[in-house]
């Protein structure tokens, strides 16, 4: 029988049915509704439309922003904000009469490049996601770790390690912290970045597009980048050790930070010698709906 995954996201909501070996059998996309009753009704009326095109499905799982609280059971951390302070998993498994399994969106990304993707045969897999936000997920045996707080992965709201100069105390987060990574690496931190160096607000890929024409202004702001980005792997390199990184996101497509971020974490990880793989997502958007379709693998 076929499992469906979902992806929640901030602008679309992707069903996915895969077969056991993996294999696409449907795919459907919907808009993200504007509020939360709606949101429960097209993942609803998604679910039903796919179970019409390859019959009835073995098992659901949702891959969606932010976490479930282990304290109240309520979602929170979610940049859909109406989804925080709910209980969307039991509200969905109300809506559709059977279980499903529910898990951060990075965190199902993890679990998909594990499973079949870039990161296949490593043993610690840890996805960075660096794209309008900042996020994390981490797979160790196949299995994602959620940590005793339900925040293993977070690593988005730490602060920029070895900072420095200007990089102290660091922007405003919109946790209330300071210099959390997400100012810092995030495609949208990138673009801030260059503004604060320019006084010219660009999007991303106008930025890295003059970085390779030789604009100086361009290619010192993916210099830094890369640096932070560098600085801010090598503490998980410490901390959990991965055999791979595996990229999603925006800042995922720039091909320089493979070849240039080896360096940077090296100098910086407690070891004599330190090597994993750094590789962008083989499924590329869709390893959401993917991860979200093997948490009952």
């Amino acid at each position: 029988m076929a499992k469906i995954g979902i992806d929640f996201g901030g602008t679309k909501i992707e069903a996915a049915a895969l077969d056991d070996a993996g294999a696409w059998l449907s795919r459907l996309r919907t808009p993200t509704p504007g509020n939360y009753d709606a949101a429960i009704r097209a993942v609803a009326d998604l679910i039903a439309q796919t179970e019409q095109a390859v019959g009835p499905v073995a098992s659901v799982g949702i891959g969606a922003p932010g976490s479930i609280s282990t304290r109240t059971g309520v979602m929170r951390n979610a940049n859909t904000t109406y989804l925080n302070g709910r209980r969307f998993r039991e509200d969905l498994v109300t809506a559709l009469g059977r279980e499903v399994r529910l898990e951060n969106d990075a965190n199902c990304l993890a679990l998909s490049e594990a499973f079949d993707g870039a990161a296949a045969g490593a043993r610690v897999t840890f996805a960075v996601i660096i794209g309008t936000g900042c996020g994390g997920g981490l797979v160790v045996d196949g299995r994602i770790v959620d940590g005793a707080n339900g925040i293993a992965g977070e690593w988005g709201h730490i602060p920029l390690p070895w900072a420095s100069g200007d990089e102290v105390p660091g922007p405003v987060c919109w946790c209330g912290l300071n210099g959390c990574l997400e100012k810092w690496i995030s495609g949208t931190g990138f673009q801030d970045d260059y503004q604060r160096r320019t006084g010219v607000a660009k999007k991303g890929a106008d930025i890295i597009a003059e970085a390779r024409a030789g604009d100086p202004a361009s290619a010192a702001t993916l210099d830094t980048y890369i640096d932070r980005l560098g600085r801010a792997l090598a503490v998980i390199a410490n901390i959990a050790d991965p055999d791979c990184f595996v990229f999603g996101g925006g800042m995922s497509n720039v091909s320089e930070i493979y070849a240039r971020l080896p360096a940077v974490i090296d100098r910086y990880t407690f070891s004599d010698a330190w090597e994993a793989r750094l590789v962008p997502a083989q499924w590329g958007d869709s390893s959401g709906v993917r991860g979200a379709a093997h948490l009952w693998s």
